[in-house]
């Protein structure tokens, strides 16, 4: 129908390709690394696509999220498409070239296993939980990030604080102290303490955060 020619699946041709800003498609293929990603998003695939389940907890080491619960995983291998997607969230496959990148594991959708990656933990007092737990992914492949709407890019500077229920991602050469809480209205939103967690970035030119218009 002419109405939904507009919402035709892109092109194939390469690992990684976004069909829309909140739906992406991995091409896998026999003897390539599997991709992992978060349980409960494969929206459809195609082709022979094997699922195996497992906590981010393999080979010893352990994903938290915000509230510090293990990350459940699924490994995708095979030969075939697999769509990914989460609630209407906004997804932003990011390729790495050896370089390295911090998540907060809140927003990682998926990753290409091939990829090195780590749990971080960032504590301060008034942090959810007491500590915000963030995934550095380094080497060659790509990291879908999510984020509740458009986010921003911006470079680190000397005076560059982010809200700790909304930053989303920074290069992973930059330095992160739990800065000082800023008092707000009781009232500011439902749920509010009346207390913000500010997160200060510090680095050399060329580092960058990246924030979404949304406090998880």
């Amino acid at each position: 129908m002419a109405a939904l020619q507009p919402y035709q699946e892109a092109a194939a041709g390469q690992r990684w390709t976004q069909q829309n800003e909140k739906l992406v498609r991995v091409d896998l293929a026999v003897g390539e690394q599997p991709v992992l990603a978060r349980q409960g998003s494969m929206v459809l695939y195609q082709g022979k696509v094997d699922f195996s389940y497992k906590g981010a907890g393999f080979e010893g080491r352990i994903v938290g999220n915000a509230t510090g619960q293990e990350m459940q995983l699924m490994r995708c291998s095979g030969h075939g498409q697999v769509f990914l997607a989460e609630n209407g969230t906004h997804l932003h496959p990011v390729e790495l070239q050896g370089d390295a990148l911090c998540v907060s594991a809140e927003n990682v959708l998926a990753f290409d296993e091939a990829l090195h990656y780590e749990v971080r933990r960032i504590e301060g007092h008034g942090i959810p939980g007491g500590a915000l737990f963030t995934l550095q992914f380094q080497g060659t492949g790509t990291v879908v990030v999510k984020t509740h709407g458009a986010p921003v890019v911006l470079p680190v500077t000397p005076t560059t604080f982010a809200d700790c229920h909304a930053v989303v991602a920074w290069s992973a050469a930059s330095q992160v102290v739990v800065a000082s809480q800023v008092r707000m209205r009781a009232n500011a939103y439902p749920g509010a303490s009346g207390e913000s967690v500010n997160l200060q970035f510090r680095g050399a030119p060329g580092n960058f955060i990246v924030v979404q218009p949304y406090e998880v």
